[in-house]
This record gives structure tokens, C-alpha cells and sequence, in this order.
């Protein structure tokens, strides 16, 4: 394969919004990061030349009664508004989403599929939930085209009706019970387990705190992460609030990929090049509770491997990393997966982390892309690798981007390959019903306000199956919230449709 369809990103667009308007539409956002990423190109022939609209979706596009008052098909409207006749793609659900249709679009370019892509997507949910709390009607953004994209692929439900039935279907409970796992498989105690997470997102704040997209400018100490005072309150132990991802943010990001040969043609600066230098995705088990292990990813440690090896490159080469920081548990999954240390000099994102620089829906790691694009432009010789991740550590995209090439031509890797490897591993047996011997594997407690509501486990029963289960009983859930209780022994019922224990 040649050199010259080598992918490449040659222009990044990103913007926030602090203020609220309602005239502010979501193609109106879409617009203005659009425009900012084909003037980041440098020339103004980019514009014309754009063939595909990638537009990821709207989170709000997953909520029954909302999905009617956003554009049906927002880069329909972009091209509209840009003046360009283009194909116009979306896909489904997932914060994976923008690497991984980074990844498949790069490909389609390297096979000669097309010549410049604009990704783009934004969330305006500062604003709308904003108006719907103030007693305002919904903001009316939809366009009146009703011509739908094309949709690039499709993921089958990632919740179990067990898992849905008790509670995890929600990831403010996944996430923390995966973190429950991970200290356990460490070894930690539980005061050294909060000491590492206040430790954790206090270096990542002090990203966001010089980020001038951010949604929060603010640099916190690890007894500010885990002090419950001030509103930070519990939400799902242990995570107090600001260890969870904001949603109710209003940004926006658009990056321009496309090929050294076109970025040539196009008089594009080589200094504005950044190269995509490899690329994977694969998916673990769509649902968390019959994977063996919690603590563990496989095909997130099977992509990271992938990508790092076909970028040419070694993890100690790379000098940039943006990390999936929906939760502490997912961050520390990456790097695992990475073989990092968390505290490792050269960080864990270049924006500040979902907590703190936002989590707009599905579109948060265009904006790590976009960092990512800045930083390396900044960097002699720099590298850098950005996992984005969907559903309850189960859909994995992962790039290696760098400011110089490859000494040999890009090649889309075997994903299909590395997919197959994962299917072949073992999964538990899930049940929906249990009773008797029940060994916790993972566990978490949810809060109402500042109390401590219902736990969450799941765990093994006598006969090696699955289960999940809660717990309304105060005793365990103050041991839940004091003790590690992975690996303890508890006692199941099921009642009323639900699976009880009790440590």
C-alpha cells in the first residue's frame, strides 16, 4: 500500500459553551467546530473536497420522548450549511464511537474509499436539561430533514434482564463494582484503596485546570476528590460525585482525517499532519457479570497490544495518553491493559478526564483526539495513544496517533482476528435465580442522597454460575462499604423476583 494513503488528521475543531441559550441548536455547535477544524487545515481547499460526514450520535438519541426534537440527520444539515455535497454516516450508541469510526473511515481511505472525512458530534445537555428543569417545553432543534445517514454498525443490548432487574444497567453502578474487583486483585486496603483514587483524579484535574475547553477549570486536592462536603456527595461507593463523568455539559469537537497524498494535493502544511500510526478495536462480553474476571479486560488489553504493535512502536515510545475516565475503574483498566503505572509521569489524559473537562455522551473522545492533535504538534518526535470506550468496559477503540510516519505503509489491521480470540475465551454461566452459597466477585453501594440506599454484587454460586443480587439489609451494606467483601462467602434468597444476600 502506498504512502500516500497513509491516514492522517490535518485539522481539529473544539468549543464549549458555559452559557445556556436555547437558540443555540445542535447544528448551530456543529457549525462553529466544523469551521474552526477546516481553518485548523491551514488551506481553504479543504472544504470542497470533504466527501463523508461522520456525525456521532446524539446521547439523547437513546431516550424515548427526546429523540424527536434533535436533527434526524445533523450532517445533512452540516453539509447544508457548508455548502458541500457529501455522504452523511452515524452510528448507534457508545462512547467508543469516535475512535472507533476514526478507525473504520481511516481504513476506507487507505483502500481508497473516499478522500477527506469531517467526524464530528456535540452535546448540548447543559441546555436542555437546563430549560426542562427551569419548567420551559423542549428545545425544538430538529431540522426538518428527514433523509437518515447511513448507519455504520450495530450492537446488539449489553445488559443481561438479571443485570437490568437489579440494577446494572445503570454504569454508576457498574463501574464501581468493577472497582471493588481491581482493589481486591490488588491487594489494597481500603484506606489505600481511597488514598489511590483521590491520588488519581487529582493529577488528572490538574489537566482540566489548563484546559481551555474544559467544562471545569479546577484543580483539585486528593481530600477534595474525597470529601463528601460542598455537594460532592456519595453517589455509588466509592465514588463521591466528582469521580463521576459529567454529563450535563454543552461541547462540541470536529476533527478533519484524510490522506498525506490528498493533504499534498490540497496544499495542506506538513506540519499540520498527524498520523494515525495504528489502529484496533474488539468488544468483550456484552454482558460484565459472565466475564471470569471483573478486574480484567481482555479485549481492551487485546487492542491496546494491537494497536501499539501496529503502529510500530512501544508503549515506553509513546509520550501522550488519553485513557477512558468515565470512572477511576475504567482509567485504571487502561492502564493495566497498557502495562502503566497511574502515577507514570507522562499522565493518563490530555484533556482532564471526564469528571472534569465533561463527558458530552458519546463524543467525548473526539475531544481527546482533538487534545491529542495539539499535543503532538507541540511535541518533537511525540506520540500518543487515545482508547475510547463503550458500555460497561465492553466496546474498545484504540489509536496510536504520532507526528512522523511509519518507515513502512500504513495497513489496516485484522480486527475480525483479534475479535475471534476474544469470543473464544470462557464466559461464566449466568442465572437468573439463586439461593444458598453466594462468594461475592464484585460489589458496590448506592446512595440516596447521603445515605447509603441498596447494595450491589455479583457473584458465584455453589454450583459455579453466576448471580447477581442486592441488599437492603443495613449490616451488610455498612461491611460493604468498610470492608473489601470480594472473595467473602454470603447467603442468597430469591425473592419477589430478586436475588438477596447478606454478608
Amino acid at each position: 500500500m502506498s504512502h500516500d494513503l497513509q491516514p492522517i488528521i490535518i485539522g481539529v475543531g473544539e468549543a464549549v459553551w458555559r452559557e445556556r441559550d436555547v437558540e443555540r441548536s445542535p447544528v448551530d455547535a456543529l457549525q462553529t467546530v466544523a469551521t474552526k477544524a477546516l481553518s485548523d487545515t491551514g488551506s481553504q481547499r479543504v472544504a470542497r473536497a470533504i466527501d463523508s460526514i461522520v456525525h456521532i450520535p446524539f446521547l439523547m438519541n437513546q431516550v424515548p420522548g427526546l429523540a424527536e426534537a434533535m436533527p434526524v440527520n445533523p450532517g445533512a444539515a452540516l453539509a447544508e450549511r457548508l455548502g458541500v455535497q457529501t455522504a452523511q454516516y452515524t452510528s448507534d450508541v457508545g462512547g467508543n464511537l469516535p475512535q472507533q469510526l476514526l478507525n473504520e473511515f481511516a481504513g476506507r481511505l487507505a483502500n481508497g474509499d473516499g478522500e477527506v472525512v469531517l467526524l464530528c458530534g456535540v452535546e448540548l445537555l447543559a441546555t436542555f436539561l437546563g430549560a426542562v428543569r427551569s419548567g420551559q417545553p423542549f428545545p425544538d432543534w430538529s431540522t426538518g430533514l428527514s433523509a437518515a445517514a447511513i448507519q455504520v454498525g450495530e450492537t446488539p443490548v449489553m445488559t443481561a434482564a438479571t443485570e437490568q432487574a437489579h440494577g446494572l444497567y445503570e454504569p454508576i453502578n457498574a463501574y464501581p463494582l468493577f472497582e471493588s474487583a481491581q482493589a481486591h486483585a490488588k491487594g489494597l486496603s481500603p484506606k489505600d484503596h481511597q488514598a489511590l483514587l483521590g491520588e488519581l483524579v487529582a493529577r488528572m484535574s490538574r489537566c482540566a485546570a489548563q484546559n481551555p475547553y474544559a467544562w471545569k477549570n479546577r484543580e483539585l486536592t486528593p481530600e477534595e476528590v474525597l470529601s463528601t462536603d460542598g455537594g460532592n456527595r456519595m453517589i455509588s461507593y466509592p465514588y463521591t460525585k466528582v469521580m463521576n463523568a459529567i454529563i450535563a455539559v454543552d461541547q462540541a469537537a470536529a476533527v478533519v482525517l484524510t490522506t498525506v497524498g490528498k493533504a499534498r494535493e490540497l496544499g495542506v502544511d506538513p506540519d499540520r499532519w498527524i498520523y494515525l500510526r495504528g489502529a484496533a478495536s474488539a468488544h468483550d462480553s456484552w454482558c460484565l457479570s459472565q466475564r471470569v474476571s471483573l478486574h480484567e479486560a481482555p479485549a481492551l488489553a487485546a487492542a491496546c497490544t494491537a494497536a501499539v504493535q501496529r503502529s510500530g512502536l512501544g508503549v515506553d515510545e509513546l509520550t501522550h495518553f488519553d485513557l477512558y475516565s468515565c470512572f477511576p475503574s475504567a482509567v485504571q483498566a487502561g492502564c493495566d491493559a497498557l502495562g502503566l503505572a497511574l502515577d507514570d509521569p507522562r499522565g493518563v489524559t490530555v484533556t482532564g478526564g471526564l469528571s472534569l473537562f465533561g463527558g458530552p455522551g458519546n463524543n467525548y473522545s473526539l475531544h481527546a483526539i482533538a487534545s491529542m492533535v495539539h499535543r503532538l504538534r507541540e511535541t518533537q518526535g511525540g506520540a500518543g495513544l487515545v482508547w475510547a470506550n463503550g458500555g460497561y468496559l465492553t466496546k474498545h477503540a484504540v489509536g496510536v496517533y504520532a507526528r512522523e510516519p511509519a518507515a513502512q505503509p500504513w495497513v489496516p489491521g485484522n480486527d475480525e482476528a483479534l475479535q475471534a480470540s476474544i469470543v473464544a475465551l470462557e464466559l461464566r454461566e449466568l442465572a437468573e435465580q439463586g439461593a444458598g452459597s453466594f462468594v461475592l466477585d464484585g460489589h458496590t453501594v448506592c446512595y440516596s442522597g447521603n445515605e447509603p440506599e441498596r447494595g450491589i454484587a455479583v457473584g458465584r454460586l455453589s454450583d459455579g454460575r453466576r448471580c447477581v443480587a442486592v441488599t437492603e439489609d443495613p449490616q451488610t451494606i455498612q461491611r460493604l462499604i468498610e470492608a473489601d467483601c470480594v472473595g467473602q462467602s454470603a447467603t442468597l434468597v430469591h425473592e419477589e423476583g430478586l436475588n438477596y444476600f447478606r454478608v
